[in-house]
């Protein structure tokens, strides 16, 4: 059961990537920006874009795990599972997911990602763009 929690704890992590986080550190500072990248033997992270608490902006800041009290998510991030789940009704059985990577193939060949469609055409590709309109005008709206 530890496995499974701690994979979906970095699975977690792993979404916050390249989004928007608040990071409060022991000492009670706060420095907003994006998460970069983590650490996960010492959950040490690297900021870019950071704004400090006095309001002095940084261009990289990496902060040792040890030192980390609280990451927020400024963002909800997107459900790539959710997303995978949606196409699977239509293409039972032909659905991948790359968590780490945040993309989704259908059929071996249409690739997608919650920016949309990355690699693919025709009416395939057409139908998955479709499901992934229909998915982001629902969850959005939420």
């Amino acid at each position: 059961m530890a496995a499974v929690t701690s994979r979906k704890f970095f699975e977690e992590l792993g979404q916050l990537v390249s989004k928007p986080v608040v990071v409060v550190d022991v000492a009670g500072k706060t420095y907003e920006g994006e998460l970069l990248g983590y650490d996960s033997s010492t959950l040490s992270i690297c900021l870019g874009n950071v704004k400090g608490d006095k309001g002095a902006n940084t261009h990289r800041l990496f902060i040792a795990g040890s030192s980390v009290a609280r990451i927020i998510a400024t963002e909800r991030p997107f459900n790539l599972e959710g997303l995978k789940e949606r196409l699977e009704r239509v293409f039972p059985n032909m659905v991948q997911i790359y968590a780490e990577a945040g993309v989704i193939v259908v059929m071996g060949k249409i690739r997608l990602n919650e920016q949309g469609i990355i690699e693919g055409t025709g009416p395939a590709a057409d139908r998955v763009k479709d499901i992934y309109q229909r998915f982001l005008t629902e969850t959005t709206h939420i």
